[in-house]
C-alpha cells in the first residue's frame, strides 16, 4: 500500500489523467516522491501529421491541473507546486528502459538512506 500525502493523491490522480485527456499517453513505471516525480511516460501509436501535443504541453497540462487542484484543496491560489522545468530523457533501446525503470523503482529506498541529499 502506498502512502500518499494529499497532494501526493492529487498528482497520482492527474498523472493518469493524462491517459485519458491524450489518447496516446500511457502512463508506465511512476514514484510520487515527496518532493518529486519520476515516471515513463510512453507516447504510443503514429508520430506524424497526428497534430498530437509534445512531451513538454503534455507535462505542462499536468502540473497546471495538479497546481489548480492542490490550490483549490488547500486555498492557497498562487502557490507553485512544481519547478518550472523538468527532466526528460528518450528511452531509445530497452537497455535504457530497464535502467530508467530500475531507477525509479529504487528511489525511494535510496531517498530513505540518504535524507542530506534531498
Amino acid at each position: 500500500m502506498v502512502t500518499l500525502t494529499p497532494a501526493g493523491w492529487v498528482v497520482h490522480e492527474q498523472l493518469f489523467a493524462l491517459e485519458q485527456r491524450y489518447s496516446y499517453v500511457k502512463i508506465d513505471k511512476y514514484v510520487i516522491m515527496p518532493t518529486h516525480i519520476h515516471a515513463i511516460i510512453r507516447l504510443v501509436g503514429e508520430c506524424e501529421g497526428t497534430g498530437r501535443s509534445s512531451l513538454t504541453d503534455i507535462v505542462c497540462a499536468f502540473k497546471s491541473l495538479a497546481t489548480r487542484q492542490c490550490n483549490q484543496i488547500f486555498q492557497s491560489p498562487g502557490k507553485k507546486w512544481f519547478q518550472t522545468s523538468f527532466y526528460e530523457s528518450v528511452l531509445r533501446n530497452e537497455a535504457a528502459y530497464r535502467e530508467c525503470w530500475r531507477y525509479i523503482h529504487e528511489n525511494p529506498h535510496k531517498w530513505a538512506l540518504n535524507p542530506e541529499d534531498r
